[in-house]
């Protein structure tokens, strides 16, 4: 395995749906968005994770499983919201649970949540810089 190019995999990806999450936010397409936004947070921590690791990341969509494996330490808080963006994985995939979450999905709800998620990607590419 190159690791440097699994790395770099991720990374981008990760930045190219970052770029889509953002476009469709300005599009209104906040379920989506929140959507794309989980697979940001996956796709850098799987990054992280080929590079401390050096082997392929775990087959799983779960963000909370990554940092653990990661080491990751974080407060009760973090955890919760971490939590709470597994979610939005799985809102959006099975239709019992789609319209439930595009109800929830409101201007107010996705942009306060879309701003944390921002937040964390930056810590998380910083993470993968050091």
């Amino acid at each position: 395995m190159n690791i440097k190019k699994q790395i770099e995999y991720w990374k981008k990806s990760a930045e190219h749906d970052m770029d889509t999450a953002n476009s469709l936010i300005k599009e209104k397409k906040y379920d989506w968005a929140l959507f794309l936004s989980h697979l940001v947070l996956e796709k850098m921590l799987k990054a992280i994770f080929v590079k401390k690791k050096k082997s392929f990341p775990p087959k799983t969509h779960n963000l909370i499983l990554l940092m653990k494996e990661l080491g990751f330490e974080v407060s009760e808080d973090e955890y919760d919201f971490f939590e709470e963006v597994n979610t939005f994985n799985i809102s959006t995939r099975y239709p019992d649970e789609q319209l439930k979450f595009y109800k929830l999905c409101t201007a107010e709800f996705t942009l306060k949540k879309f701003a944390q998620i921002k937040s964390k990607y930056q810590w998380l590419k910083k993470e993968l810089n050091q």
